[in-house]
């Protein structure tokens, strides 16, 4: 029998798919029977991502019919097919806020779908933008009241409601490293987090092997980090995962293994079509080659660049993977690969940039840019410069930068390392240094794709993470 999960906070689903994909004997162990997530484009895609699931797989072509045409009128079509699997799909990802209003309409949804489970898992990470270290660096104009007032300081609270009414066997719970350090009236919200969560009847493990608390019995921050690219996924993501087990079990977990390969940014995006970038304004191949070989000039690197003859779509035809747990051979594409439009200053910006990291071997910060690709800043030639690396180069050889909700705002923390693409990187490669499989198509208009992929906890990392929960099972 699979061992029932249930996903809060639940975003695009990275922490669902994680579990999900895990199997042991060919077997899969654990099934999503709930998803809760307020965001209606997140709560759209783990919807359309609960459909691929419940679909038999045989009969995927039909709905990989409408990732290569998303239009209404296919998925409508598909849905009349597959009328039981799309009304389960409904059932399992629930668009719902969670907070103390609508405490007893969660708890119900809840029973409705445990029914009388007793062994079973609680997943999810309250929204972290609260915790943030450069959401804290940009509220410097805010009064401490309004920060002290932010509602999200305590939205683990609903997290915490849900683990004293049912008492799950286990938790895993996720959050930015930022709140190791981020404090609510004059205390430090992580401990105040762990005190509560042990006090709701479970014991708090690391991941990482490291004990938990000190021998004074205060809490250990660190030990809770959890550094991505330490474990198959091609990104410095470090981000804070407390694995709380049910305190009468008396049974405690083992560590994330430390022996996977580091996979670097090309290994990663391997097959990902070219694309060239376009111009927010009177867009023309011509204007935007003069742009790119302006900045790429200017770094001193050379000219002679293939133009990329597409701008990318919805879904582009490519081989398959060469990652195996990226693949998918019957989908014959890749969907959500679409470049950004930029300004022709910005083409430049991204064309030297990336022409520089390839001389130097690093991303420029902004004092290596010529003045006339300077930023307009007042502040842009002093010694310290406010997000000096505001313009980051993705390099070949290692694994990416975080990937972060900030790259729905812009592109310029995320070029793409091919000068002849003068460009940031699209949804799909964000997806790719994720770990997102290809098949996992994200719904909603571009900024909202971006958005839930840079809040994503990466299905590899939730994939193993699943191998040691089913470990205590």
């Amino acid at each position: 029998m699979q061992i029932p999960v249930i996903d809060l906070f639940a975003g695009p689903g990275g922490l669902g798919e994680g579990f999900e994909s895990f199997c042991h004997l060919n077997k899969q162990i654990f099934k999503v029977l709930l998803s809760i997530e307020k965001d209606p484009f997140a709560c759209k895609t783990l919807r359309l991502r609960a459909f691929h699931r419940n679909i038999p797989h045989e009969s995927l072509p039909d709905l990989y019919e409408y990732y290569r045409r998303p239009e209404d009128e296919i998925f409508k079509k598909i849905v009349k097919k597959y009328q039981h699997e799309w009304e389960a799909a409904k059932k399992t990802a629930r668009q719902h806020e969670l907070s103390v209003e609508n405490r007893k309409a969660t708890r119900s949804m809840i029973s409705e779908r445990l029914k009388n489970a007793q062994k079973w898992v609680l997943v999810g990470g309250p929204p972290c933008q609260a915790y943030s270290l450069v959401g804290r660096a940009r509220r410097t104009n805010e009064t401490r009241k309004k920060f002290e007032s932010d509602h999200r300081h305590t939205l683990y609270e609903e997290y915490l409601d849900i683990l004293k009414h049912f008492q799950p066997s286990v938790f895993v719970m996720e959050n930015v490293k930022g709140i190791l350090s981020a404090t609510h009236k004059g205390s430090l919200i992580f401990h105040r987090i762990c005190e509560d969560l042990s006090k709701a009847g479970y014991e708090l493990h690391s991941l990482t092997g490291q004990p938990s608390r000190d021998l004074a019995g205060s809490w250990i921050s660190d030990a809770f980090v959890v550094r991505a690219e330490q474990h198959g996924v091609p990104q410095t993501r470090h981000r804070v995962f407390i694995l709380g087990v049910r305190k009468d079990l008396g049974i405690s977990p083992k560590a994330l293994a430390l022996n996977d390969p580091t996979i670097d940014f090309a290994e990663a995006l391997a097959g990902v079509p070219a694309l060239r970038s376009r111009l927010s304004k009177n867009d023309s191949v011509s204007k935007w080659e003069k742009a790119r070989e302006h900045g790429v000039k200017l770094a001193g690197g050379s000219c002679k660049l293939k133009t990329p003859q597409s701008s990318g779509s919805e879904f582009v035809e490519a081989k398959r993977a060469a990652l195996s747990f990226l693949g998918d051979k019957n989908l014959e594409g890749i969907p959500n690969h679409q470049s950004r439009s930029h300004i022709e200053e910005d083409i430049e910006r991204y064309a030297f940039a990336a022409s520089f990291a390839k001389i130097h071997g690093r991303s420029p910060k902004v004092g290596n840019f010529p003045d006339k690709l300077k930023p307009e800043h007042k502040n842009i030639n002093d010694e310290e410069v406010p997000f000096s690396d505001r313009f980051k180069v993705q390099l070949k050889k290692r694994p990416s930068s975080t990937i972060t909700s900030h790259i729905s705002k812009d592109g310029h923390y995320y070029i793409h390392p091919d000068p002849a693409q003068a460009r940031s990187l699209t949804v799909r490669e964000a997806a790719r240094l994720q770990t997102f499989p290809d098949n996992y198509r994200f719904e909603g208009p571009r900024t909202e794709q971006y958005k839930q992929v840079g809040n994503a906890v990466p299905p590899l990392l939730a994939k193993k993470i699943a191998g040691i929960v089913f470990q205590l099972f």
